[in-house]
C-alpha cells in the first residue's frame, strides 16, 4: 500500500451498500478523524471521488445532522451515499454478484433480517489517499475469500502475523495467489496499524510504549482467534501487544474471555487489559 494511504473502515457487503451508501463509523480511526476536523462539519455534504477497480467515481460524503444537545458527546455520523443507478452502484453489483443473488433470494423469501451465512460473506474497504476529496476502495469477494483461505493454509499464525506487522513478503507464494495474499495482509497490516495509532503504540496489557525508551516503534497487532483459521482481521480480533507479551501469546496460547476482557494462562494466571477502548464497540 502507499504510504499516504490510511485504512478507514472494512464494511460486509448488505442490501444498502448495493443500492444507496454507507455509513462509516470513525471511533477509532485517529488518522480520518483528524482529517475530518477541518474538511466537513456536521450537517454538511461535499462531492466526493472514490477509486475502484482503476476508475473514478463520485459519490456524496455526509456528516449528518443530529440534536447534539439531546446527545452531547456523540460521535460525527458519516454516510457515503450514492444513486442506485449511479455508474458507481451499478458496479458495485457487478463486483459483488454472489452477495447481489443471495439477497435477492432471502428477500424473496420475506426475512426481515439477512444475514449472509460467513462463508458468503464479501467486502468493501475503504482507504485515504492524498487529496481530500479523493477516498479508494478496494473489494474482497467470497471467491477471493476462498483462494485466500487455500494459499494460507499451510503459514503458522506467528508467521503470518510477523510478515504483517513488519511488512515482510512470503516470495513463496504461487503466481496466481500472490495478488490475494497482498491484498489482505495489506488489508490486516493497515486495520493493525491503525490499531496502534488508536493506542498510542501501546501495550493493551501492560501500558508499555518501548518507543518513548527506545526511540522505536515495536508495538505489534494480535489476533485472537488466529487468522489462517478464522480469517477475521475485523478490529474486534485484534489487540495491540509489546513484543513480548505478544511471544507469549504464541508460545502459551491462553483463552481471552471477551466478557471479562482477559487473558486466561493454563497455570491460572489471568491478565485484563488495562487499555481496553475498542472492544466494547463491538462485543
Amino acid at each position: 500500500m502507499l504510504e499516504d494511504q490510511f485504512y478507514i473502515y472494512k464494511k460486509e457487503i448488505d442490501w444498502s451498500v448495493l443500492w444507496e451508501g454507507f455509513s462509516i463509523p470513525v471511533s477509532i480511526q485517529v488518522v480520518f478523524k483528524e482529517r475530518m476536523k477541518n474538511y466537513l462539519k456536521r450537517g454538511e455534504k461535499r462531492d466526493i471521488k472514490v477509486i475502484l477497480d482503476g476508475h473514478i467515481y463520485q459519490v456524496k460524503l455526509i456528516n449528518q445532522a443530529f440534536d447534539e444537545k439531546k446527545y452531547p458527546g456523540h460521535a460525527d455520523i458519516l454516510q457515503i451515499r450514492y444513486s442506485k443507478r449511479s455508474s458507481f452502484a451499478i458496479k458495485l453489483r457487478i463486483i459483488f454478484e454472489s452477495s447481489l443473488d443471495y439477497l435477492r433470494q432471502e428477500r424473496t423469501n420475506c426475512r426481515k433480517i439477512i444475514h449472509i451465512p460467513e462463508e458468503k460473506r464479501e467486502y468493501i474497504v475503504l482507504y485515504t489517499t492524498t487529496p481530500e476529496d479523493t477516498f479508494f476502495i478496494d473489494h474482497i469477494t467470497s471467491s477471493e475469500f476462498l483462494q485466500i483461505r487455500d494459499s494460507i493454509s499451510g503459514i503458522r499464525e506467528e508467521d503470518f502475523e510477523f510478515q504483517s506487522n513488519y511488512k515482510k513478503v512470503d516470495n513463496s507464494a504461487r503466481i496466481e495467489t500472490k495478488t490475494q495474499i497482498m491484498k489482505i495482509r495489506r488489508l490486516d497490516r493497515a486495520i493493525g496499524e491503525s490499531l496502534k495509532l488508536f493506542y498510542n503504540n501501546k501495550c493493551q496489557i501492560c501500558g508499555n510504549n518501548f518507543a518513548d525508551r527506545y526511540g522505536c516503534l515495536i508495538v505489534e497487532s494480535h489476533h485472537l482467534d488466529h487468522f489462517v483459521r478464522s480469517l477475521n482481521n475485523n478490529a474486534d480480533n485484534i489487540v495491540i501487544l509489546c513484543p513480548n507479551h505478544h511471544r507469549v501469546m504464541h508460545k502459551v496460547n491462553p483463552i481471552f474471555e471477551r466478557k471479562k476482557f482477559s487473558f486466561m494462562y493454563s497455570n491460572g494466571l489471568e491478565e485484563k487489559l488495562i487499555l481496553n477502548k475498542h472492544f466494547p464497540l463491538n462485543i
